[in-house]
């Protein structure tokens, strides 16, 4: 096995833990459990684990075994299911370590892997992400969350349903099982986002705002963050497909493969909704560059309509003595029936190249 350089890592598991560790940390390293479930085709047992009761825990013969760690901050748990099933410290260390991109490591025994589950708020406009750690054996599959999500709820349900194919099969593919229900988790955030930029780009068409870029600005970053951790599980799965330590049986490998379809699928309609994003944000820069042009045009039709009065109160205001109509008793009136009807004559025109208009016909 190829060493691995990790530059950045922070190794938790080395030393004496640290003090004064935080309020969130403390409420989730309490709430850390072990939940383990082993099944074959006549019976299903789940059941809760201590810390002590993992460390002695052999599955039955003829089973396979599911355990699934909620909170990782509960470094003696994680260490007690690390012994029991002679974990490396690198993989501690791995899933201590919460803020990674998806990978796959091989070891002798067992396959490492990581990728994250996301959650989006549509009124923020924004995703918040947990990591999702598995190791796979022959007989057993441990999976790692940060906190209960219920996102693996739907395959404990069809395991206790007695789903024929995922009561038959090994961990291999319960283990695709639960990286197609993270899938379906990816496609249903990507729904809700491609809802909010419809309806984003319906708003912009109607009465763009200032809000309208910055909502631009916020389903960019989320794309973003889904685009950085589907890439690189699309070569997770790549590599899982090649079965190289045969880990996955040849029947499972077809479903990897549908399962690396749907994520070049995700990517794609990820590209598109990104490309719809540009798209609003050259909706968005035309229409303020409109709407200030219509500003514009309104403040010079303003302008040009007083230029002639302008004009002629000029020409009035000169200091001659022997001027048209300064001597005659109308002559104000006559000036200023000018200034009218030139101004009216120009806002004819105006009207006419239908420049008063904010609908200008081509």
């Amino acid at each position: 096995m190829a060493k691995r350089k990790h530059p950045h890592r922070k190794h938790r598991l080395l030393g004496k833990p640290q003090t004064g560790t935080d309020t969130t940390a403390q409420t989730e390293s309490t709430a850390a459990c072990i939940h383990k479930i082993c099944y074959n085709t006549q019976a299903l047992v789940a059941q809760q684990l201590t810390m002590q009761e993992i460390t002695d825990w052999q599955a039955p013969g003829g089973h396979v075994a599911w355990i699934n760690v909620h909170g990782v901050l509960d470094i003696p748990l994680l260490q007690a299911v690390a012994r029991r099933f002679k974990l490396h410290p690198l993989v501690l260390d791995d899933i201590l370590n919460t803020e990674q991109r998806p990978k796959l490591d091989t070891y002798p025994d067992y396959l490492f892997l990581e990728t994250r589950l996301f959650y989006y708020d549509a009124e923020s406009m924004s995703v918040s992400s947990e990591q999702i750690s598995m190791a796979l054996g022959r007989e057993w599959l441990l999976t790692f969350q940060e906190r209960p999500s219920g996102s693996f709820e739907p395959v404990r349900e069809r395991l206790r349903q007695g789903q024929a194919l995922l009561r038959q099969s090994g961990p291999d593919y319960l283990c695709y099982t639960l990286l197609d229900s993270l899938m379906e988790r990816y496609f249903q955030v990507l729904e809700a986002i491609n809802e909010d930029a419809e309806q984003l780009e319906a708003h912009l068409l109607n009465q763009p705002t200032p809000e309208d870029l910055q909502n631009i600005h916020r389903l960019k970053h989320v794309s973003i963050q889904l685009r950085r951790a589907v890439w690189p599980l699309r070569e997770v799965l790549n590599s899982l497909i090649r079965n190289e330590h045969g880990f996955f049986s040849p029947q499972t490998v077809p479903y990897l493969r549908d399962l690396y379809d749907h994520t070049v699928h995700f990517t794609e309609s990820l590209e598109a909704i990104r490309d719809t994003l540009s798209g609003l944000m050259d909706i968005y820069m035309t229409s303020l560059s409109q709407r200030v042009n219509l500003e514009v045009r309104a403040l010079t039709v303003v302008a040009m309509l007083f230029m002639p009065a302008t004009l002629i109160a000029g020409i009035f205001g000169m200091n001659f003595n022997e001027m048209p109509w300064l001597k005659e008793p109308n002559g104000f009136w006559w000036a200023m029936l000018m200034m009218l009807g030139i101004a009216l004559a120009m806002l004819l025109v105006f009207w006419r190249r239908q420049w008063l208009s904010s609908r200008r016909e081509a």
